[in-house]
């Protein structure tokens, strides 16, 4: 586990780190808030595009390229393929699904639950989270339940 601390929003959006770890109000306002600026600067070029002719050309040239740059866009954020967010802290794997995703997004987080119950990833965090606390000067998780139970 790379654990990096606290991200800036900016940074989320470059790929400072592969997993961001919020409490659910503010983990939905930033995907949320990420969804509409998508879709805010969608409608924005698209009638910048239909605005003159100038521009009708300029995106003619321009197409094949940007063909390519939007649909690895789409494949990137679609929520049928990156749906699925973990909750953590719970006893058991709870995946919540984008409130609009179609059958196929349901069933990619259906998958997203699979995996981490058959890769017993709870317990690798687990694991993981005890190791990086002793790492840092704290007992182990299991020693501080034994201390608690004393």
């Amino acid at each position: 586990m790379d654990y990096r601390g606290f991200v800036e929003g900016d940074g989320i959006g470059k790929g400072a780190v592969d997993v961001v770890v919020t409490e659910g109000f503010t983990g939905n306002i930033t995907i949320k808030t990420a969804e509409g600026t998508a879709r805010q600067l969608w409608t924005y070029l698209r009638a910048k595009f239909e605005h003159s002719l100038a521009a009708k050309i300029g995106l003619a040239l321009a197409y094949p390229f940007l063909r390519g740059v939007i649909k690895d866009l789409r494949a990137k954020y679609d929520p049928r393929t990156v749906n699925g967010a973990v909750f953590l802290g719970v006893e058991g794997v709870v995946i919540k699904s984008h409130g609009g995703a179609d059958a196929i997004g349901f069933a990619r987080a259906v998958e997203v639950g699979y995996e981490m119950a058959r890769n017993d990833l709870q317990a690798r965090i687990r694991e993981a989270a005890a190791f990086a606390h002793a790492d840092e000067g704290g007992a182990p998780a299991e020693e501080r339940k034994s201390d608690a139970a004393e």
